[in-house]
């Protein structure tokens, strides 16, 4: 269970969302609409700052980007790797 974002990435999201050092960004789950998953019917969401007890996280150009206790399942079986691609951000999944 691990999550990797790229500074690439990480400059998007600074750039995207005017973030600054110290701000948060959460990966969250959605059963409708977002971000498609390795999880069939589960999407991802991306919300700025903190929202429950972080239990898997990264900090990329000060930016700490994370999944809550609750979402943490999500990870379970595997590694969500964040990278730039035509853009934006694109989402890989592989099994841990």
């Amino acid at each position: 269970m691990k999550l990797q974002v790229n500074e690439e990435a990480a400059k998007w999201f600074i750039e995207e969302m005017g973030l600054e050092k110290g701000d948060m960004v959460q990966f969250f789950l959605k059963i409708y609409g977002g971000i498609p998953t390795v999880h069939p019917n589960y999407f991802l969401g991306i919300s700025y700052g903190e929202n429950g007890k972080i239990a898997i996280q990264q900090e990329v150009q000060g930016i700490t980007f994370y999944f809550n206790e609750k979402d943490a399942w999500f990870l379970d079986e595997y590694n969500m790797k964040v990278q730039l691609g035509k853009g934006e951000p694109e989402y890989f999944f592989e099994e841990s």
